[in-house]
Parts: structure tokens; C-alpha cells; sequence
């Protein structure tokens, strides 16, 4: 695998940061260098992204020169690493179309397939939650068939709800609160994302499989 690009992010965090295209098996190495770096002295948080890990430190403790070192090699030793818990399989039921998924037709416009066909290929993927961010609970799932990559909205929404479920480019995911968006909208669900009384208060965690099923196809 190439070998990452380690730059700081201000004085007191490191960036570690793969080069393109977005793969599970990097997203693996990511998860595994994390895993390790918690356990470091002196780390403060641990902020894993897609194809990147970004590191926060008491500068006033370590160096980065220092930290940056033990970046590359856990890097580089990353499949030695202990493995991970197993992977949580989580099914989300979605009502597709209508007002739940206003822009399933611009989907399947887009991609030259009806929305019958968009449902079910988007409903038969086998997804994987490579990170989260952008707000609490909201996760990034690889694994979109190649057929459904759509440009995000020229105009993103004012509002989206929460629970609803768009296309991204190249990726797939699902909104855990109303908030200002640009996915392409092609359902929604009811399962709640995030839930701060909750503990763990996120649903989904890097590295659970996803798989989502029909609910409802409005027209």
C-alpha cells in the first residue's frame, strides 16, 4: 500500500493521510491505527476520516517529530495490529420516493435507470461504515453500486429531515438530525441515528455492515 502523507494541523495535531481512491482495505489500516494510537502518551483524541487520521497532543508533552514517527510505523505495521471486534451486521428498513425521497427520480434520471431499479440496487448493497462525521451519528458507507454515483445538488436543501437516506457521489449514507444538505434524497428511515441518552449514543460505528431494506416505495 503507499505510504502516507504525515503533516501537521496546527501546533498540536498530525494529519495521516492516504492518497485516493477511498478502499475498505485502507479504511481497515485507518481503524487499526487508531485502535493504537489511544494508547499513546500524551494523545488527546483520535479522529478517524476517510483515507486519513487526524491526532491531537499536548504539545507541551510530546513532539510531533516524535508522534510522526510512530504514525509511520503503526502505518506500515498496520495488519500486525490486533483485530477489531467483529463486525456488527445492522438493517435499516427505508420508505423510498415520495416525500420520503424526493429526489429519487433525479437519481434514476441521472443514472438512466427507472426507480423501480434504483430501489433495488441501492436496497441489495452490502455497505460498510467507513467513518463518521459532518454531525454526530452520520455515517459514510462505501460500497454504493458504481451504478448509482451521483453528483451531490447543485443547491443543497435549507433542511433535510432526519432519518433521511441519499447519494453522495460515490457514497451512501443516512442523516441522524434535520440539518442543511446536499445529498440526493432517496428515502427515509424511522431508526433513530443518534440518540444522546443513549449509550453509545450513535447506532452505527466504523466498521458495522449495513444492509438496508424496503419499507415502502411511494411513487
Amino acid at each position: 500500500m503507499t505510504q502516507p502523507r504525515i503533516f501537521p494541523f496546527g501546533d498540536a495535531a498530525l494529519v495521516c493521510e492516504s492518497p485516493p481512491p477511498a478502499t475498505l482495505a485502507c479504511q481497515k489500516r485507518v481503524w487499526a491505527v487508531a485502535d493504537a494510537a489511544r494508547d499513546w502518551p500524551h494523545v488527546v483524541e483520535v479522529v478517524p476520516g476517510m483515507n486519513n487520521l487526524t491526532i491531537v497532543f499536548d504539545p507541551l508533552a510530546t513532539d510531533a517529530s516524535q508522534l510522526a514517527g510512530l504514525l509511520a510505523t503503526a502505518w506500515e505495521h498496520a495488519a500486525e495490529i490486533a483485530e477489531r471486534p467483529a463486525a456488527r451486521e445492522i438493517e435499516i428498513p427505508v420508505h423510498y420516493g415520495g416525500e420520503f425521497g424526493p429526489d429519487l427520480a433525479v437519481v434514476a434520471a441521472h443514472t438512466g435507470l427507472d426507480t423501480e431499479e434504483v430501489v433495488k440496487r441501492h436496497a441489495q448493497g452490502e455497505y460498510v461504515v467507513f467513518f463518521l462525521g459532518f454531525q454526530p451519528g452520520f455515517a459514510y458507507l462505501g460500497g454504493l453500486d458504481a451504478s448509482l454515483h451521483t453528483p451531490r445538488r447543485s443547491v443543497p436543501r435549507i433542511e433535510v429531515p432526519a432519518g433521511a437516506v441519499g447519494i453522495g457521489g460515490a457514497q451512501t449514507g443516512i442523516y441522524p438530525a434535520a440539518s442543511p444538505g446536499g445529498w440526493q434524497l432517496l428515502g427515509r428511515t424511522e431508526l433513530s441515528l443518534f440518540d444522546p441518552s443513549r449509550t453509545p449514543p450513535t447506532l452505527l460505528r466504523p466498521g458495522d455492515h449495513v444492509r438496508f431494506t424496503i419499507a415502502g416505495i411511494e411513487p
